[in-house]
């Protein structure tokens, strides 16, 4: 055992921007003097860096055998698939739903809109927790409290009922997307990450594809109350999983760095390392401000297509049930099926070949590039083509399939890549960065749920896709700004930040 100060395991290392004891006034948690404790020098030493940009060392990542990985990659996937599913499930029973309380559809849409909003909320809470606690402990409590909502809901005899466990649900249900992708983290090295990462995602994207589906299946033919009861089912079994099958994977838990503190002091600073704001004080990297606009477009695209589809296209193709309506969700549920295949794959491939060409340099931003035709090219041309083919009825029902189908192949060459950057570029503080990035977004895909069904009434779907491609041709300009001048964002801050404490400290001196 030794005393801080001690030599890092990682490279770029003087500082640990998380360690209470490394720092006399971190900006994060201002008032906190150095502390003394003992840390292990052993494999679980926490980083200490001025740097935002960190490389671990390959040991950690050999922990877990490849069909343990392989398994941990499934149950994750799994557990990811259930709050998105629920985001849209629902959709196709809005009326039904509606009928039941006395409202009308677009109140009901409303607590879509919210469920997104909790969604965005949620990972500035959890992602903090699990660097603190674990990811397994935070896993297992979300599991069994999702449940317990899922239940909540399907028995909600009011419509305050309803919209309360909805929010509910969706605040414990984000904790699987942002601690699944923090695993990932954990587990696989960089270069090989975005290809566990697209396998992971394809639970998040395929739930709110074929949710609509399956809710239009039961709603035909049963109550809509019957779609959160098979929601309880899958989350009692992703519960058990959790309970059962999930090692904890995060390389150092803060809170063992606390041992031996007064109660008092812990207090103090483990409010520090759990404070919400912590997740948004990262938005000083402008590199994590232009991936957050992208991911963002992408995700507004995702919801602004999944969201009105019984209502654009059930009028415009005659049909009357809504089982009709669900069967055009299969395209773009099909779209992230095969997506999956390729998407994370084809990001490893493009960091690994920049690899090269720097002469074994790795550079975080070159993920990024790997995104760049599909968010600025595929997804907005085939957004125009399907809102202009449905506003001017034009080509039947195969080309809004096909658009689709399209976009959704093409989301999965994007998320990987931005996802598995947020994961690279601060290693150190992976999940509290991905959390902020999924904050962003998730606050853009409740602005789209909320807002495209009045938009399609009041300017056309072909407008309101118009929009939606601008927003996206901006989000790859974003993209390519970090890739341009990101490792130069960040150099700068960590400059200014490393200044700071040393002035800090001179003037405490």
């Amino acid at each position: 055992m030794a005393l801080l100060p001690t030599p890092s395991l990682y490279t770029h290392s003087s500082h640990n921007d998380d360690d209470p004891q490394s720092k006399p006034d971190d900006d994060d948690r201002p008032g906190l003097g150095r502390v003394s404790t003992s840390v292990s020098l052993g494999p679980d030493n926490p980083v200490e860096h001025y740097s935002s940009f960190v490389e671990i060392p390959d040991a950690m990542y050999d922990r877990f055998s490849p069909h343990r990985k392989t398994l941990i990659v499934v149950l994750m996937s799994f557990c990811s698939f259930l709050a998105p599913i629920s985001s849209t499930s629902v959709l196709a029973a809005t009326p039904e739903v509606a009928e039941t309380y006395g409202t009308t559809g677009s109140i009901v849409n409303i607590t879509n809109a919210i469920y997104m909003l909790m969604m965005g909320v949620s990972p500035i809470v959890w992602g903090p927790l699990s660097e603190v606690y674990g990811r397994l402990r935070i896993t297992q409590i979300t599991s069994v409290l999702f449940c317990g909502c899922s239940i909540g809901t399907a028995l909600a005899p009011n419509l305050a009922a309803f919209f309360i466990f909805r929010m509910l649900t969706a605040f414990e249900g984000t904790a699987f997307i942002l601690v699944g992708s923090a695993c990932l983290a954990d587990i696989y090295r960089p270069t090989e990450r975005a290809t566990a990462m697209g396998w992971f995602l394809s639970g998040t994207l395929i739930g709110p594809a074929f949710g609509p589906f399956l809710g239009g299946i039961i709603v035909t033919y049963t109550s809509w109350r019957v779609i959160f009861w098979l929601q309880t089912g899958l989350a009692g079994l992703a519960a058990i999983g959790c309970l059962v099958l999930l090692p904890e994977t995060i390389h150092h838990r803060k809170i063992d760095d606390l041992e031996g503190f007064s109660h008092k002091r812990k207090m103090s600073v483990l409010w520090g390392m759990i404070n919400p704001a912590r997740v948004l004080i990262l938005y000083r990297y402008p590199n994590l401000i232009m991936a957050g606009l992208a991911s963002s477009a992408v995700i507004w695209n995702m919801y602004s297509l999944l969201t009105p589809i019984r209502y654009v296209l059930n009028p415009r193709f005659g049909l009357t049930t809504p089982l009709q309506g669900g069967l055009f969700y299969l395209a773009p549920g099909c779209g992230y099926l095969v997506g999956t295949f390729f998407g994370g794959r084809y990001a490893d491939y493009v960091v690994k070949r920049w690899i090269e060409k720097r002469g074994g340099v790795r550079v975080p931003e070159d993920r990024m590039r790997s995104a760049l035709p599909f968010m600025g090219v595929v997804i907005p041309a085939c957004m125009l083509v399907y809102g202009w083919s449905v506003e001017k009825a034009v080509g039947g029902i195969p080309l809004p399939v096909v658009t689709m189908f399209l976009q959704g192949v093409a989301q999965l060459f994007c998320f990987p890549s931005l996802n598995t950057y947020c994961l690279d570029v601060m290693q150190g503080r992976g999940s509290e960065v991905i959390a902020g990035n999924y904050f962003v977004r998730y606050l853009f895909a409740c602005a789209a749920t909320a807002c495209v069904l009045p938009a399609v009434e009041g300017i056309g779907v072909g407008w309101f896709s118009t929009i939606s491609a601008a927003f996206l041709v901006a989000g790859t300009a974003g993209t390519m700004a970090a890739i341009r001048w990101g490792k130069g964002w960040r150099d700068e801050i960590d400059h200014k930040r490393r200044e700071a404490r040393e002035g800090d400290g001179g003037s405490k001196a």
